[in-house]
């Protein structure tokens, strides 16, 4: 059986996670100002700014599946601990 202790690291990634886009997303946008338009400089900094952008579109549907496996493992804690 899986305790809400062993699913606190799944929050914690998904700080970390966000965080760590934030940041990274932030320091290619302002390694990009200082780029030539279309160089290929530029043109890798943008196409690492889009990836960083699709990865961060999916961290509200991470977020519902931590969010539903933390709750998932506090009920079963309730109801099967309960029966012992």
């Amino acid at each position: 059986m899986v305790s809400v202790h062993e699913l606190s690291p799944l929050v914690i990634i998904l700080v970390v996670t966000a965080i760590a886009l934030g940041l990274g997303g932030s320091i290619i946008a302002s390694i990009q100002t200082g780029q030539t338009v279309n160089s290929s400089s530029w043109n890798a900094s943008s196409n690492g700014l889009n990836g960083i952008q699709t990865m961060a579109s999916w961290l509200p549907t991470i977020a519902i599946i931590v969010a539903a496996a933390v709750v998932i493992g506090i009920l079963s804690m309730m109801f099967i601990g309960g029966r012992k």
